[in-house]
Order: structure tokens, then sequence, then C-alpha cells
């Protein structure tokens, strides 16, 4: 719902501060690259991958949850779940469907040694980013639907990392090199205003009630 009164509407009951501070975020925010989880076991580290997205500008996070359905830890994600957007998928199979036809390319995080180099990866494309478990990794579906796979260097004896540890590291370079390099990387406005319209929902506790109330006038 892009209102753009009911939006004026909504920002009149926060501060200067605020408001400033989610146009500053939403300006920051992109879509050319997105992560994907895979069943990970672990509830923490799900939340983890969610607040590492938030903070390096990442708003969509998927979720497949074919083995372990959850939900989302609230104290870990330490809210970032109401600034990132959470898609759920039932599947593998679903999920790379999904993120296909939205145009990115699949982008398998694997440690093996015919990976890609994390600062060789090619930024100028849109990109999915998929995780799996330290224990497991990623399903060999999902890494013969990949189109590249994708590794970041290691020099010590251990030959993984914790997914959300990985996520954080390749995040935080790829959103980096995404900012120096010569890519249409943020969100056009229509996308900011639906983003704004949902954060100034969840800013507002007695968002439903204000509203109506706008629509009752």
């Amino acid at each position: 719902m892009n209102d753009p009164a009911l939006i004026s509407y909504l920002e009149d009951f926060l501060t200067d501060r605020r408001k400033s501070l989610i146009k500053k975020v939403i300006d920051q925010r992109t879509n050319h690259i997105t992560v994907a989880t895979q069943d990970v076991y672990q509830l923490h580290n799900t939340s983890a991958v969610i607040r590492s997205c938030d903070v390096f500008g990442i708003q969509n996070i998927h979720v497949i949850e074919e083995k372990f359905p959850k939900r989302i830890d609230r104290e870990i994600a330490m809210g970032a779940q109401k600034w990132v957007s959470v898609n759920r998928h039932a599947s593998a199979k679903e999920c790379i469907s999904h993120v296909r036809e939205m145009g990115y390319q699949i982008v398998a995080t694997s440690p093996h040694d015919d990976s890609l180099h994390l600062g060789d990866f090619d930024i100028t494309k849109k990109s999915a980013l998929f995780f799996g478990t330290e224990r497991y990794g990623l399903s060999q579906e999902i890494i013969d639907e990949a189109d590249c796979t994708l590794k970041i260097p290691m020099y010590g004896f251990t030959e993984s990392l914790n997914i959300s540890v990985s996520a954080a590291i390749i995040l935080q370079s790829l959103a980096e090199k995404m900012r120096k390099d010569d890519v249409k990387w943020q969100l056009n406005e229509q996308e900011k205003e639906a983003l704004k319209f949902e954060w100034l929902k969840n800013n507002l506790k007695n968002s439903t009630e204000l509203i109506s109330h706008f629509y009752s006038k």
C-alpha cells in the first residue's frame, strides 16, 4: 500500500530524529543481494544471519524450512526481523524458483577447492547467496542448481565456519564491494515507499488503530 497521504500521516507520530534515521537506512537498503538459509537447525544461527542482513543493508532473506520449520528467535535477532523482510519457503525447489523469477543468480557457499574466492566475486550480477549448516553444508540439489559456488579463503586447520560467521564475513565484503562498484544497488522509489510504510507500521504500536482512524475521517 503506497498511499502518500497515509504515510505522511503516520510519519507525524514520529520524532524528526526517527524520521531522519528511517530515511537514512532506507537509502542504504538493497535488493541487489539477497540471502537464503537452508534447514539451519540451531535457531540462533538463522536469527544471527537476519541481524547481519540488517547491519549490512540486505533487505530480504529467504528461509528454507524443509526439515525444521520454526519461528524466528526475537531475542537473538534483537528486533532485526522488524526491519528485514523474511520470506519462508517449504522447499529448496520453491525458493530457487522464486529467486530466479526475480532475476537472481544462484550462488552456493561452499568451502570446496573449485569454489570462487570471495575477493574474486563479480558483484555486478543480482545474486542470491545460499548458506547451509556448518556440519552438512547445502543440499546437493542446491549445489547442482547453483550458477557458481563461493568460498571464504581459509589458512588454518579448520575447514568450515559457523553459518552466522560465514554470512557476516561474506555480506560485509560484498556489500562494501557493491557500494564501491558501478552497480545500481539502491531500491527504486516505489520500493522505498513500500518499505517506509512497513517500517512505520512496525515503529508504531498502535498502527492498526491509526490507519483505521485515517480512513474513517
